[in-house]
C-alpha cells in the first residue's frame, strides 16, 4: 500500500517547506528527490489518490521526496507581495534544507534526483554551488528542462517573449508579485524576484547569479555530473524543445548525458508536451519506465 505523508522543513526567517513522503512502509528503498518548475508546486509528480510518477516509484520501491519550493503548493506561508526571496534561495537555502531533512530522517542523501522544467536548473545549479553533493547521486532524470531559449517556434514567442518577458512584469508591478495561478499560467505563483532571476537566463544570458555573482557554467566546466537522462516531448513546443535542451545539457559539465524524445512517430503511446510528460496515463509504459530503467543501470546496492 502507497502511504503519503507532508513533512515541514524551516528556512529562512518563518517559512517553511512542505515535503511530500511517498513510500510503501514494506519496501523503504533509495530515496529520490523531487523538485518541481516555475510557476508550479510537487504536484506535478503526484495526486492523493496515487496517480503520478513519484506513487508508481513509490509501486517499485523506492521511497520519494516530493518538495515544494518556498510559498509554492503546501508549504508556508503562500507567496505575497511583500515575500523577497527568489532562485537564489531556492538553490542557497531550500533545496540544502531539504536534503538535510532527508538525510536525518534516512540516514543518507536520496540516492537520486528527479525535476521537472525550471527544478533541473535550479538542481545543477545547486550542484555547482555545492560540488560535494555529486558522489551522493547515482543518477538524474530531467523532464522538459532548459535554461535558456533558442527555438523560435511561434508557440515559444507568444509564452516567453509576449507573457513572460512582458506581461508578467506588468502582472509583477500591479500585484507584488506573479499570481500565475489566477491567470491560469501555470499552477503556483512567483515571486517579484524569481521571476525577474529566470527572465535573466531564459533570455540566454550568462548563467551567473545576481545576487552574488557566483558563476554556475564556470564551476560546472570541467565537473562530471550525475549521469543525467532528459526527457523531451514532441509537442513541447515552446518552453523545451531538443534544442533548448541540448544547449543546457552542453553547459552542464561533462559527466555522462542523454536526451530521448517521447511521441508516436519514435514509438510511445503519446505525443507528449510540456505538462503531460509527467500527468499523461501513458507515460507509466513510456518515459516512467525508462526512467526506472536509468535509476537500475545507475544504482547503487
Amino acid at each position: 500500500m502507497i502511504i503519503q505523508n507532508s513533512l515541514y522543513v524551516p528556512v529562512g526567517e518563518g517559512y517553511q517547506l512542505h515535503l511530500r513522503h511517498i513510500y510503501q512502509q514494506q519496501k523503504m528503498g533509495p530515496a529520490v528527490l523531487l523538485i518541481h518548475g516555475a510557476v508550479e508546486n510537487g504536484k506535478i509528480f503526484y495526486t492523493q489518490s496515487n496517480k503520478g510518477l513519484a506513487p508508481f516509484l513509490a509501486e517499485q520501491g523506492y521511497q520519494c521526496f516530493v518538495a515544494d519550493l518556498r510559498g509554492r503548493g503546501g508549504s508556508k506561508p503562500a507567496i505575497s507581495k511583500g515575500d523577497k526571496h527568489g532562485q537564489t534561495e531556492s538553490i542557497v537555502e531550500d533545496i540544502p534544507a531539504i536534503l538535510a531533512h532527508i538525510t536525518a530522517m534516512t540516514g543518507k542523501r536520496p540516492q537520486f534526483w528527479v525535476a521537472h522544467s525550471w527544478g533541473g536548473v535550479l538542481l545543477n545549479s545547486v550542484l555547482a554551488r555545492f560540488p560535494e553533493e555529486i558522489e551522493h547521486i547515482s543518477a538524474c532524470v530531467y523532464f522538459g528542462t532548459k535554461r535558456s531559449l533558442y527555438n523560435r517556434h511561434p508557440e515559444k514567442l507568444l509564452k516567453a517573449n509576449v507573457i513572460w518577458y512582458m506581461l508578467a512584469f506588468w502582472q509583477v508591478r500591479k500585484h507584488g508579485y506573479l499570481p500565475a495561478r489566477q491567470l491560469k499560467w501555470g499552477s503556483d505563483n512567483e515571486t517579484r524576484k524569481s521571476h525577474a532571476q529566470s527572465v535573466q537566463w531564459a533570455k540566454r544570458r550568462p548563467w551567473v547569479d545576481s545576487d552574488d555573482g557566483f558563476d554556475y557554467a564556470a564551476a560546472l566546466k570541467d565537473t562530471a555530473l550525475p549521469p543525467t537522462l532528459h526527457i523531451a516531448g514532441v509537442k513541447d513546443k515552446a518552453l523545451a524543445q531538443p534544442v533548448d535542451i541540448r544547449q543546457f545539457m552542453a553547459e552542464s559539465g561533462t559527466g555522462i548525458m542523454e536526451i530521448t524524445v517521447y511521441g508516436r512517430r519514435y514509438g510511445h503511446q503519446h505525443d507528449y508536451d510540456h505538462i503531460n510528460m509527467l500527468t499523461h496515463s501513458a507515460a507509466r509504459h513510456d518515459q516512467f519506465s525508462d526512467l526506472l530503467a536509468w535509476f537500475e543501470r545507475y544504482r547503487q546496492t
